[in-house]
């Protein structure tokens, strides 16, 4: 199955429940949030504050995703604000074992993000403490670029390192439905996608469209 997980940067945030509800109307799976610092990455976008009030309008699950440094600081908050998901950057977290311990004693599932310059063998001695990858297929830090090629081969990679572990392999950056197909041969289970879904006039469809791009036969 390929869950579809809308990311919120591109969403209208004078607006942001009325644009929750629209992808919701559409099937999505998950929302996924994206947290920047200005200082690991070179944006800044939201807080617990907000998370918490996104976690008031919607029942899907909530993919918080900590482009910051010293994520550790934070992740309580996070979770107390209503985050399912997190997931920290392997380039962020000198003791990456730690941090996901962390999330997961606090009843959050533990995931990490890889930069697209950082290879797969950065998750190699934490494997068995993981319930999701995402792969960055843009650097981060905004949204709507293009998507990296080589995003590709990492995605497979990364399949291949985690053998039969029953973990979410996500894929963000860039994301459309020429491209949903493709990543879900490559072994990618979760679609993170911004304004290839609220970028379109009927964000309900764009999450539809993306679905049934990525399961045609």
């Amino acid at each position: 199955m390929i869950k579809i997980a809308p990311s919120i940067l591109s969403a209208d945030f004078a607006a942001l429940g009325h644009d929750i509800a629209r992808v919701e109307a559409g099937g999505a799976d998950q929302l996924h949030v994206d947290v920047m610092d200005g200082r690991f990455v070179p944006n800044i976008t939201i807080g617990p504050v907000v998370v918490g009030a996104i976690r008031k309008r919607t029942r899907l699950p909530l993919d918080v995703h900590l482009m910051i440094v010293e994520p550790e600081r934070y992740i309580p908050e996070f979770v107390a604000a209503g985050a399912d998901m997190v997931t920290v950057h392997a380039e962020a977290c000198p003791h990456l074992s730690r941090t996901l311990a962390q999330i997961r004693e606090l009843g959050a599932k533990a995931g990490v993000a890889l930069n697209p310059s950082t290879p797969p063998v950065a998750l190699q001695y934490v494997l068995d403490d993981l319930d999701l990858v995402l792969v960055m297929s843009v650097n981060p830090g905004f949204g709507g670029q293009s998507f990296i090629p080589g995003a590709h081969r990492k995605i497979r990679e990364v399949r291949a390192l985690l053998g039969e572990r029953p973990v979410d392999v996500s894929v963000d950056g860039g994301v459309k439905a020429d491209l949903a197909k493709a990543l879900a041969g490559d072994g990618a289970t979760t679609l993170v996608a911004g304004s290839a879904i609220f970028g379109a006039a009927d964000p309900a469809a764009a999450v539809r469209a993306l679905r049934d791009a990525a399961t045609a036969r």
